[in-house]
This record gives structure tokens, C-alpha cells and sequence, in this order.
């Protein structure tokens, strides 16, 4: 069953990305030749006003076919006889369907279970926080800088700066303080802990969601930023990167553990998965590399500025190596997935 909500979840997340590049193309009048569900063989297609529907053998996605890489035809719903701002807002419609199928699912999970503010809601003793004087009750408003407005952002910044002395802001009846914390190791986990923990979760209504909703966002979005940045560091290596079977298997497995806690557990850890991957994918398709969203958004972006395309050909040519790198790159992630899941 894990396997099969794995597949489902997946399938859904880069069908609600390809529905963004269909909808903003039917909205421009661009002709979209084929929009379909799943890959593979075709085993349901039927023609509707110029567009076929179809569904395909393998639930794996989607895809939206609009001839973005032909030339110019006589057409006028051609791809490429769009304004160049009318192209972007189609390719940009991708990713940003991923932002709001997160936002969405963020706000459906927080009236569920409600906003976790960061209140501390315990400081352990003769902890770097005590030592600070932090207190229960008070309000994480920075670290390092950074804005504080959920309480899991105190955790991944830790998890993402360990052992760093930082700077942390606070309230405490309306005034801001802000004191200077080194971290301590736990030398049982080898982790470095402040010493403070959360208060637990707020009930919301609609408007408190919407609002922590936009918050859960930004935090999935900074998780995937903060980790590209540390593999692009060097902080972790390529074989620590997960593809479809290693999403699979994360799938099944938080299936397994929550399923004994009742069908509420596993809606709300599925629905994490769906806010998790959806604000992922969003953010990965729009690094500006080859075969991307991102790359093709890259190219618009040029012809805008000087007024006049790039030969299809040779944007044709980057996108063909940037295609082959990145199937490079899944066989390898999947391979080390394979390793990690069947070997280990």
C-alpha cells in the first residue's frame, strides 16, 4: 500500500506541474498538442478542440506537449508566435502550480493540526540557552539573522549550522533582547542542541492557516535551498541524494510507522510528503540548468533583453546535453537508491 500512495503522490504532485504549463497555455491561446496523464504506451486518448487527452500505461506523471523546441509556423497559436512574456508566464507555470499545491496542502495540514509559533516551551537545564537566559515563554524572532516565524525553523537552522556560535533575538513581554549562543554537543547522538524546546501547536482558523500556510512554504523552500547549497559545498556528497525509488521507499516507510497510529496519522504524514515534494520540485525546476524549467526560462529571459530568440538549434543543442547529464545523474541517484534500499 505504501508503494501504491507513493506512486499516487508522485504521480499527482508533476501532473498539478504540468496542469500549470497547460492552463497557462490555453489562457495564451498556445496550441497544446497533446496533455496527458502517466507515460508510456497510451491505453485512453480523445481529441477536444485541437488538444489530445490521454491517459498513458505508466502512472509516473505527465506531460504537456506544446512544440516549445519547433520553429515558427504560420500558426498563430504556434509556441514560439507568442509575445516572449507570454512564453515565460507558460514555462514559469510549472513550478509555480508546485508552490500552490504546497501552499494549499500547508493549509489544509495547519487546520488540521494547527501552527507550531516559536514559543520555547521547556529550556533545559545548565543548557547553552539557559546559560543565555532564555526562558519558557519567550519568542524566537531571528537567528543568525535569519527571521524566525515557525518554530521547525529553529531546528533546521541548528541542523543546518551545527556546533556555530549564533545570534539569537527574542521577546519577552513585547521587548526584544538578544543574547549570543554556542551550541553544545550531545555526545550520545553527536549533535549539537541549544537546549530549548517547542511549546506545541496553536489551533487556527482559515486566516491564521493562510498565513502560517505562506510560512510552511518558505520553510520547505529554504530546506531544499539550504541543501543544494551544502551539496554544491561539498558539506554532503551526490550519494546522499534520493530519486524516485528512494522516495518510494521514504514513502512506504512513513506509511509503515504512521499506519498503526489510525488513518488521521497517515493523512497528515502523507499530506507532509505531498508539501515536502511539491515545494522540492518547484524549486529544483527552476534552477537555471539545461533541460529545466529553469534553463528554458534562462533562454526567454536573454531573447527579452535583446529583443531577438536564440536559434532553436543551439538552444536545442544545451538542452540535448543538459537532457543527457540529468539522465546521467538519475541512473546514478537510482542506482545508489537501489544500493541503499535493497544492499544496506
Amino acid at each position: 500500500m505504501g508503494i501504491i500512495l507513493a506512486i499516487l503522490i508522485f504521480s499527482f504532485i508533476v501532473f498539478f506541474h504540468e496542469l500549470g504549463h497547460f492552463a497557462l497555455a490555453k489562457k495564451n491561446g498556445i496550441d497544446v498538442d497533446e496533455f496527458a496523464i502517466g507515460m508510456g504506451p497510451t491505453i485512453f486518448a480523445k481529441e477536444y478542440k485541437g488538444t489530445k487527452y490521454g491517459v498513458h500505461l505508466f502512472p509516473i506523471g505527465g506531460f504537456c506537449a506544446m512544440g516549445e523546441d519547433e520553429e515558427a509556423t504560420a500558426s498563430p497559436g504556434n509556441f514560439n508566435n507568442k509575445s516572449v512574456w507570454a512564453r515565460i508566464s507558460v514555462i514559469a507555470a510549472g513550478p509555480v502550480f508546485n508552490f500552490i499545491l504546497a501552499f494549499v496542502g500547508a493549509v489544509i495540514l495547519i487546520m488540521m493540526l494547527g501552527y507550531d509559533r516559536p514559543v520555547i516551551g521547556t529550556v533545559t537545564e545548565e543548557s547553552p540557552a539557559a546559560e543565555a537566559g532564555i526562558k519558557e515563554g519567550d519568542t524566537i524572532v531571528r537567528m543568525g539573522g535569519k527571521r524566525i516565524r515557525i518554530f521547525r525553523e529553529i531546528s533546521s537552522y541548528n541542523q543546518f549550522h551545527q556546533g556555530e556560535t549564533t545570534e539569537i533575538t527574542y521577546l519577552r513581554d513585547g521587548k526584544e533582547y538578544t543574547v549570543v549562543v554556542t551550541p553544545k554537543k550531545d555526545e550520545e547522538v553527536n549533535y549539537y542542541r541549544f537546549g530549548i524546546s517547542g511549546s506545541g501547536y496553536s489551533k487556527a482558523n482559515l486566516l491564521t492557516a493562510a498565513q502560517y500556510g505562506v510560512y510552511e512554504l518558505k520553510y520547505w523552500v529554504n530546506i531544499t535551498l539550504d541543501s543544494l547549497k551544502m551539496l554544491v559545498t561539498g558539506q554532503v556528497g551526490i550519494n546522499q541524494m534520493s530519486g524516485p525509488v528512494g522516495i518510494v521507499d521514504m514513502v512506504d516507510d512513513t506509511y509503515k510507522e504512521s499506519r498503526g497510529y489510525g488513518g488521521f496519522a497517515v493523512i497528515v504524514q502523507m499530506l507532509n510528503i505531498v508539501i515536502f515534494l511539491s515545494a522540492n520540485l518547484g524549486v529544483m525546476n527552476l534552477l537555471p540548468l539545461p533541460a529545466l524549467d529553469g534553463g528554458r526560462l534562462v533562454f526567454l529571459f536573454i531573447e527579452a533583453v535583446r529583443r531577438k530568440r536564440v536559434p532553436p538549434e543551439k538552444e536545442g543543442y544545451v538542452h540535448l546535453i543538459g537532457i543527457a547529464l540529468l539522465m546521467a545523474l538519475m541512473v546514478f541517484v537510482m542506482f545508489n537508491d537501489i544500493r541503499r534500499v535493497f544492499f544496506s
